[in-house]
Formats: C-alpha cells, sequence, structure tokens
C-alpha cells in the first residue's frame, strides 16, 4: 500500500473501492496517534454507496466520538476521541486482511 501524509482530511477519490476499508482504518489510527480530533472524509456525492460505507467502518471504530454531513454532502466530518487517553496510547494499529 501506498504512504500518504496524515492531513485532517482524507480524500477517497483516488483509492480503489476495496482498499476503502483498510484505507479508513489505517487513517483513523494515524489521526489518534498524531493527535487529531477533528478530521474530513471525502466520499464523493455519487448514489451513496461509498459515504454509507465510510460511515460504517466509522461507527464501528472505537476512536470516533461523532459523525457528521461535512460542509457539503460528499464529506462526512469526524471527532475522534483525545489522543491522551488510555484506549489511544494502547491503539491497535489495524491489519490488512
Amino acid at each position: 500500500m501506498r504512504q500518504i501524509p496524515i492531513t485532517d482530511t482524507l480524500d477517497l477519490h483516488t483509492f480503489r473501492p476495496e482498499d476503502v476499508k483498510i484505507v479508513v482504518e489505517e487513517y483513523l489510527y494515524q489521526c489518534v496517534q498524531k493527535g487529531f480530533r477533528n478530521i474530513r472524509i471525502i466520499h464523493g456525492k455519487g448514489i451513496g454507496v461509498q459515504r454509507e460505507m465510510v460511515r460504517s467502518i466509522l461507527s464501528q471504530n472505537k476512536f470516533v466520538v461523532s459523525i457528521e454531513d461535512g460542509p457539503d454532502w460528499g464529506s462526512t466530518a469526524v471527532t475522534l476521541q483525545r489522543s491522551a487517553t488510555k484506549e489511544a496510547h494502547g491503539a491497535t494499529k489495524p491489519q490488512p486482511k
């Protein structure tokens, strides 16, 4: 898998649909490690398939505090727990399947 810079925004347009789950999981892990609290995942507008996939991944992640629509319908705003918590420091890095 390629290296991407970790910022507060992840644009999924450049990833293959079959890679989205592991990319989002790894991105969340890295964001928590870097101390980001508020991030945005751009999944696109389309017919909503990728949006629902992203939201499903987010709703199952223990570091996600809240999920809401981004500034446009093509993204999701995410609040992560603070990295200073015990759970974040003991975070288990997602493993590729």
